[in-house]
């Protein structure tokens, strides 16, 4: 808002990116897709063939398999923890919210491919939206959003050494060059 006008300004993006309100739904958005996400490993382990049958879709896909089901739900699991995690560790969000939406991405377009391929019809697409897709452009969205808003001395990333003769320093008590680790 421009005090001097009094009336409503559009903020920069950046800004607007970084408000409170913002960050609170973000934050919620994570915590909330962790939750489902975690209950439905849960319970995709406990009761493996009840979840098999009540999922609507799940049983066009083939028939059931107990070990390969408990499999996704230890993903769907970890999927939950990681996404609750990066809620309440900022530093750890971008990892924390980026890994797991590599998963749910890859398993969106799979679905896609099934379709390009003719193994479904186009008719899964509203049916699988909600579960599989949806919850991967959340992940996109709130992986941009940390990594954007997270300032670059928090990231953990590696940094590789810079190679050339201005990245060598020299000290006192140790050669440089050719031969020098050999004393």
């Amino acid at each position: 808002m421009n005090s001097k006008s009094g009336l409503l300004q559009p903020l920069a993006p950046t800004e607007d990116l970084n408000r409170p309100l913002f960050q609170r739904i973000a934050i919620g958005l994570a915590a909330v897709l962790g939750v489902a996400l975690l209950i439905n490993g849960v319970v995709m382990l406990m009761v493996p063939f009840a979840w098999y049958k009540a999922v609507p879709g799940v049983m066009e896909t083939g028939p059931f398999n107990q070990h390969l089901l408990r499999d996704i739900a230890l993903l769907y699991a970890l999927i939950g923890g990681a996404l609750i995690t990066g809620a309440v560790r900022p530093s750890y969000r971008v990892a924390c919210w980026g890994t797991p939406t590599l998963w749910l991405t890859g398993h969106a377009i799979f679905h896609f491919w099934e379709i390009a391929v003719g193994i479904c019809g186009p008719a899964v697409i509203p049916c699988d939206f909600p579960a599989v897709t949806m919850p991967a452009l959340i992940g996109i969205g709130l992986t941009l959003w940390a990594w954007r808003t997270q300032s670059r001395d928090k990231l953990a990333l590696v940094r590789l050494p810079k190679f050339g003769s201005a990245s060598i320093r020299r000290h006192k008590d140790r050669p440089v060059g050719r031969g020098a680790d050999k004393r």
